[in-house]
């Protein structure tokens, strides 16, 4: 009797044995899924995030290649010697080309104040009563596609105070 229990304890011991590895294998299939399926959402994500980007940069060439006409809307404003139908529709078809760029991303750099490098193109230098890299004129506006500088203004800025003292 003895022997026979020990050979049902032997004999549970060996199913036990055998379930611990599929169990183990089960669980081990589970994690390697559950990683499969994150490292996937993960790829996804970057996919989506990467064809937007793409999509808002693609234009970027065609943009770069209005702003010269922008310009000239700017400057036609600038030198209007009258207040008739035509400035009027000028300023119109200017303000509706402007919603159209912000539509597609396209901002106005700003660019009153401290000079930055980083969307700032320095043409001239001038000694004035300002601080020293004071933007005193804005000579071109620049402009930003997302968050990218796809022009930097163009300005003069203050080479520091007329008398020499800084």
């Amino acid at each position: 009797m003895h022997e026979e229990k020990k050979t049902i304890d032997t004999q549970e011991t060996k199913q036990e044995i055998k379930q611990d590895p599929q169990e183990e294998k089960i669980k081990e299939l589970i994690h390697d899924l559950q990683r499969l399926q994150a490292e996937f959402e993960n790829y996804k994500k970057r996919v989506q995030r990467d064809q937007a980007l793409f999509a808002q940069y693609a234009c970027e060439g065609m943009i770069v290649k209005l702003l010269p006409i922008l310009d000239h809307f700017e400057l036609a404003i600038k030198q209007k010697r009258q207040d008739d139908d035509f400035s009027k529709g000028i300023e119109l078809i200017y303000a509706q080309f402007i919603d159209l760029l912000e539509k597609e991303g396209v901002k106005k750099i700003d660019a009153q104040g401290k000079y930055n490098p980083h969307f700032h193109e320095p043409l001239l230098q001038e000694q004035s009563e300002k601080e020293k890299s004071t933007i005193l004129e804005i000579l071109q506006s620049g402009y930003m596609l997302g968050e990218k500088v796809i022009r930097p203004a163009k300005v003069k800025i203050s080479a520091g105070k007329k008398d020499g003292k800084e």
